[in-house]
Protein backbone atom coordinates (compact mmCIF):
# COMPACT_ATOMS: atom_id res chain seq x y z
CA UNK A 1 0.00 0.00 0.00
CA UNK A 2 1.30 3.46 -0.89
CA UNK A 3 2.33 5.80 1.87
CA UNK A 4 -0.32 8.41 2.65
CA UNK A 5 0.55 11.90 3.87
CA UNK A 6 -1.70 14.69 5.08
CA UNK A 7 -0.82 18.35 4.58
CA UNK A 8 -3.03 20.72 6.54
CA UNK A 9 -3.31 24.47 6.01
CA UNK A 10 -4.81 26.28 8.98
CA UNK A 11 -7.18 29.23 8.76
CA UNK A 12 -10.73 30.40 9.28
CA UNK A 13 -13.43 29.80 6.66
CA UNK A 14 -15.33 32.69 5.11
CA UNK A 15 -14.57 35.73 3.05
CA UNK A 16 -14.07 38.01 6.06
CA UNK A 17 -10.97 36.07 7.07
CA UNK A 18 -9.43 35.44 3.65
CA UNK A 19 -6.53 37.90 3.82
CA UNK A 20 -5.93 37.88 7.58
CA UNK A 21 -2.67 36.84 9.24
CA UNK A 22 -4.38 33.78 10.73
CA UNK A 23 -5.14 32.50 7.22
CA UNK A 24 -1.55 32.19 6.01
CA UNK A 25 -1.94 28.38 6.17
CA UNK A 26 -5.04 28.42 3.93
CA UNK A 27 -3.27 30.63 1.41
CA UNK A 28 -0.15 28.46 1.39
CA UNK A 29 -2.10 25.24 0.85
CA UNK A 30 -4.16 26.79 -1.96
CA UNK A 31 -0.90 27.72 -3.74
CA UNK A 32 0.45 24.21 -3.15
CA UNK A 33 -2.74 22.68 -4.59
CA UNK A 34 -2.37 24.92 -7.65
CA UNK A 35 1.24 23.80 -8.15
CA UNK A 36 0.11 20.16 -7.90
CA UNK A 37 -2.69 20.82 -10.41
CA UNK A 38 -5.61 20.22 -8.07
CA UNK A 39 -8.29 22.12 -6.14
CA UNK A 40 -9.22 21.64 -2.48
CA UNK A 41 -12.96 21.45 -3.00
CA UNK A 42 -14.41 18.27 -1.48
CA UNK A 43 -16.38 18.76 1.72
CA UNK A 44 -15.93 15.99 4.31
CA UNK A 45 -14.24 15.47 7.70
CA UNK A 46 -15.43 18.97 8.76
CA UNK A 47 -13.10 20.39 6.16
CA UNK A 48 -12.38 20.94 2.49
CA UNK A 49 -9.95 18.38 1.15
CA UNK A 50 -8.60 16.76 -1.96
CA UNK A 51 -6.40 13.81 -2.79
CA UNK A 52 -3.53 13.89 -5.24
CA UNK A 53 -0.77 11.46 -6.22
CA UNK A 54 2.71 12.75 -5.56
CA UNK A 55 5.77 10.68 -6.52
CA UNK A 56 3.95 7.42 -5.89
CA UNK A 57 2.54 8.61 -2.56
CA UNK A 58 -1.02 9.52 -1.71
CA UNK A 59 -1.25 13.13 -0.61
CA UNK A 60 -4.29 14.51 1.20
CA UNK A 61 -4.61 18.31 1.35
CA UNK A 62 -6.95 19.66 4.03
CA UNK A 63 -8.39 23.04 5.01
CA UNK A 64 -10.39 22.53 8.24
CA UNK A 65 -13.70 24.45 8.14
CA UNK A 66 -14.25 24.32 11.91
CA UNK A 67 -12.66 27.71 12.68
CA UNK A 68 -9.14 27.77 14.03
CA UNK A 69 -9.79 26.72 17.66
CA UNK A 70 -11.35 23.40 16.60
CA UNK A 71 -9.03 22.54 13.69
CA UNK A 72 -7.97 19.32 15.41
CA UNK A 73 -11.41 17.76 14.94
CA UNK A 74 -11.10 17.92 11.18
CA UNK A 75 -7.47 16.72 11.23
CA UNK A 76 -8.37 13.80 13.50
CA UNK A 77 -11.34 12.71 11.37
CA UNK A 78 -9.37 12.64 8.12
CA UNK A 79 -6.18 11.13 9.59
CA UNK A 80 -8.16 8.42 11.41
CA UNK A 81 -10.18 7.58 8.30
CA UNK A 82 -7.06 7.15 6.16
CA UNK A 83 -4.89 5.75 9.00
CA UNK A 84 -2.29 8.53 8.76
CA UNK A 85 0.06 8.63 11.78
CA UNK A 86 1.06 12.01 13.32
CA UNK A 87 4.58 11.75 11.83
CA UNK A 88 2.98 12.01 8.36
CA UNK A 89 0.71 14.97 9.18
CA UNK A 90 2.34 18.26 8.11
CA UNK A 91 0.68 21.45 9.35
CA UNK A 92 1.24 24.87 7.76
CA UNK A 93 0.23 27.83 9.91
CA UNK A 94 0.85 31.45 10.86
CA UNK A 95 3.52 32.30 13.45
CA UNK A 96 3.69 35.72 15.13
CA UNK A 97 7.22 35.11 16.45
CA UNK A 98 8.63 35.24 12.90
CA UNK A 99 8.75 38.34 10.68
CA UNK A 100 6.50 38.26 7.60
CA UNK A 101 8.08 36.19 4.87
CA UNK A 102 10.18 33.96 7.14
CA UNK A 103 9.58 30.22 7.48
CA UNK A 104 10.49 27.76 10.19
CA UNK A 105 10.26 23.99 9.70
CA UNK A 106 10.01 21.93 12.90
CA UNK A 107 9.61 18.21 13.55
CA UNK A 108 7.40 18.64 16.63
CA UNK A 109 6.86 20.79 19.71
CA UNK A 110 4.27 22.48 21.86
CA UNK A 111 1.45 24.69 20.59
CA UNK A 112 3.37 27.84 21.48
CA UNK A 113 0.09 29.64 22.15
CA UNK A 114 -1.39 28.84 18.70
CA UNK A 115 -4.99 27.67 19.17
CA UNK A 116 -5.10 25.67 15.95
CA UNK A 117 -2.01 23.69 16.93
CA UNK A 118 -3.32 23.33 20.50
CA UNK A 119 -6.51 21.77 19.09
CA UNK A 120 -4.59 19.37 16.81
CA UNK A 121 -2.33 18.22 19.68
CA UNK A 122 -5.39 17.67 21.90
CA UNK A 123 -7.38 15.73 19.27
CA UNK A 124 -4.57 13.70 17.69
CA UNK A 125 -3.01 13.05 21.10
CA UNK A 126 0.53 13.84 19.97
CA UNK A 127 2.83 16.81 19.39
CA UNK A 128 5.04 14.74 17.12
CA UNK A 129 3.87 16.05 13.77
CA UNK A 130 5.99 18.18 11.42
CA UNK A 131 5.04 21.79 10.84
CA UNK A 132 5.84 24.67 8.56
CA UNK A 133 5.46 27.99 10.39
CA UNK A 134 4.81 31.03 8.23
CA UNK A 135 5.93 34.34 9.73
CA UNK A 136 3.17 36.94 10.00
CA UNK A 137 4.95 39.39 12.30
CA UNK A 138 4.63 40.25 15.97
CA UNK A 139 1.98 42.51 17.51
CA UNK A 140 2.95 46.17 17.02
CA UNK A 141 2.19 46.97 20.69
CA UNK A 142 2.36 44.49 23.59
CA UNK A 143 -1.03 45.67 24.87
CA UNK A 144 -2.79 44.94 21.58
CA UNK A 145 -5.22 42.03 21.76
CA UNK A 146 -3.70 38.97 20.07
CA UNK A 147 -6.99 37.98 18.42
CA UNK A 148 -7.29 41.46 16.90
CA UNK A 149 -3.75 41.17 15.57
CA UNK A 150 -4.04 37.72 13.94
CA UNK A 151 -7.38 38.72 12.42
CA UNK A 152 -5.87 41.88 10.90
CA UNK A 153 -4.67 42.05 7.30
CA UNK A 154 -1.16 42.62 6.01
CA UNK A 155 0.28 45.93 4.81
CA UNK A 156 1.29 46.13 1.14
CA UNK A 157 4.92 45.83 2.26
CA UNK A 158 4.19 42.71 4.32
CA UNK A 159 2.19 41.14 1.47
CA UNK A 160 5.30 41.48 -0.72
CA UNK A 161 7.45 39.71 1.88
CA UNK A 162 4.76 37.06 2.33
CA UNK A 163 4.33 36.24 -1.34
CA UNK A 164 7.44 34.05 -1.64
CA UNK A 165 7.00 32.54 1.82
CA UNK A 166 3.50 31.28 0.97
CA UNK A 167 4.91 29.43 -2.04
CA UNK A 168 7.96 28.18 -0.16
CA UNK A 169 5.75 26.83 2.63
CA UNK A 170 4.20 24.31 0.22
CA UNK A 171 7.64 23.48 -1.20
CA UNK A 172 8.92 22.96 2.35
CA UNK A 173 6.03 20.58 3.09
CA UNK A 174 6.92 18.53 0.00
CA UNK A 175 10.61 18.65 1.00
CA UNK A 176 9.62 17.09 4.36
CA UNK A 177 7.99 14.22 2.44
CA UNK A 178 10.91 13.87 0.00
CA UNK A 179 13.91 14.40 2.26
CA UNK A 180 12.76 14.49 5.90
CA UNK A 181 12.41 17.37 8.37
CA UNK A 182 16.12 18.15 8.99
CA UNK A 183 16.84 18.59 5.28
CA UNK A 184 13.66 20.66 4.74
CA UNK A 185 14.61 22.83 7.73
CA UNK A 186 18.12 23.34 6.29
CA UNK A 187 16.67 24.52 3.01
CA UNK A 188 13.83 26.71 4.21
CA UNK A 189 14.51 28.01 7.73
CA UNK A 190 15.44 31.68 7.49
CA UNK A 191 15.17 31.72 3.70
CA UNK A 192 14.04 35.08 2.35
Amino acid sequence: MNETWLIVGLGNPGRDYEKTRHNAGFRAIDLLAGSLGCKIDRMKFQGLYTQVNYKGKKLMLLKPQTYMNLSGRSVLQLSAYFSIPPARIIVMFDDISLPPGRLRVRADGSAGGHNGIKSIIAEVGSQSFPRVKIGVGAKPHPEMDLADWVLSTFSAQEEKALKNALEWAGEAALAIIDHGVPEAANRYNGKQ
